[in-house]
């Protein structure tokens, strides 16, 4: 085991531990809000190209159609409950089981779906896949209200595609290039940052 996948699965493990409570809390809520299952669970490109299906807590009204799969601030298929858990970036915590799993790390550029992977030329996909995809990054740090960038767009996924998507994988090249344990440890503080920074804006 690499020392960066050791401190994956420490961290992962130390995570679940420690908000065990919230988390349980988190799955009894999303059951109790709105009909449908307490994680939702969408297919998303790994290391090496490698699908899987990631882990998260249910944000969105169950519903026929699959829809844009970018959301936006104002997306009418996201529960009260699913808006405060997309502003805090709670519906993430369940990626934990994905790093114990082997499939995500702590740290790496965040797993796309595959209609958005394959549109990055091939080339710059077979960089950012090269490592294990991660719950946090810069790039996620720098997006965190993505969804409310995208809100006064009128082809929400269109706007991602061609505005977003280029800069994330400049981080995520950059990621590629430069990674270590330290650097690791430094983007989970800098997360850490940003969240609490957060919270103090929506209190």
């Amino acid at each position: 085991m690499t020392p960066k996948r050791l401190f994956d699965v420490a961290g992962a493990l130390l995570g679940l531990v420690l908000l065990s409570p919230l988390l349980v809390a988190v799955a009894v809520a999303v059951k109790l809000g709105s009909p449908g299952p307490v994680f939702y669970r969408q297919v998303r490109v790994g290391l090496h190209g490698r699908e899987f299906r990631i882990h998260k807590f249910r944000t969105m009204r169950v519903h026929d159609g699959e829809g844009p799969q970018v959301t936006a601030a104002h997306d009418s298929r996201i529960t009260p409950l699913g808006r405060t858990l997309r502003r805090y970036k709670l519906d993430e915590l369940p990626q934990f089981l994905d790093v114990l799993a082997g499939n995500m790390s702590l740290v790496g550029p965040r797993p796309e779906v595959p209609r958005y992977m394959a549109k990055y030329p091939d080339d710059v996909r077979a960089r950012i896949l090269s490592v294990r995809p991660g719950i946090t990054d810069n790039a996620a740090i720098a997006f965190r209200d993505e969804e409310r960038m995208l809100a006064g767009s009128q082809d929400v996924e269109r706007t991602y595609v061609e505005q977003i998507m280029p800069l994330k994988a400049r981080y995520y090249l950059d990621y590629v290039k430069e990674h270590s344990l330290a650097g690791d440890v430094l983007i989970l503080a800098r997360t850490f940052k940003a969240m609490a920074s957060r919270q103090d804006r929506w209190k």
